[in-house]
């Protein structure tokens, strides 16, 4: 099988739309540069010394742990056990704590938008006011909530 089919293979795998293959070492960080030019964001992942400039230029640099010192420095991210199916984990963690971040940031959004109203009198004409005894611990236990789903990434984590 040759170095273009196996790249064909990999593409395919992950769902991607275009890919490179024998491309020369000088030639690397052109190509991500040339991806970027079309408004997409590149992680590129390599191990040697002809990866380094192409691993600085991306986005994201992954460098396979067991790779040269130079594109270990130049790396953003390295992979510890030189798997690169861990590439693929770590795009799973990505997505999983955006997902957390966001979802923390709607809870404290919503929060703020109800409790901060109420406690300054907004509705008391209503009858309806919350005293700062209550803000108070609705505010803890809104950074409970918020800290028992930033706990529910790594439970994912442990358990995906």
């Amino acid at each position: 099988m040759s170095i273009r089919q196996v790249a064909k293979w990999v593409a395919e795998e992950l769902g991607l739309d275009d890919y490179f293959s024998e491309v020369l070492p000088h030639e690397k960080s052109e190509k991500v540069k040339e991806v970027q030019s079309r408004g997409l964001i590149v992680a590129m992942t390599g191990d040697g010394v002809n990866d380094a400039p192409a691993l600085a230029q991306a986005d994201i640099g992954i460098a396979i742990g067991a790779g040269t010192d130079v594109a270990v420095e130049t790396a953003d991210i390295i992979l510890v056990r030189s798997n690169p199916l861990d590439v693929v984990a770590i795009i799973g963690l990505a997505k999983a704590t955006y997902n957390k971040m966001f979802q923390n940031l709607a809870w404290a959004t919503g929060y703020n938008t109800f409790a901060i109203p109420l406690a300054a009198g907004v509705l008391y004409k209503y009858g309806i006011l919350l005293s700062p005894a209550m803000g108070a611990v609705l505010m803890s236990l809104s950074t409970v909530i918020v800290a028992i789903n930033a706990r529910l990434l790594k439970l994912k984590q442990e358990i995906g």
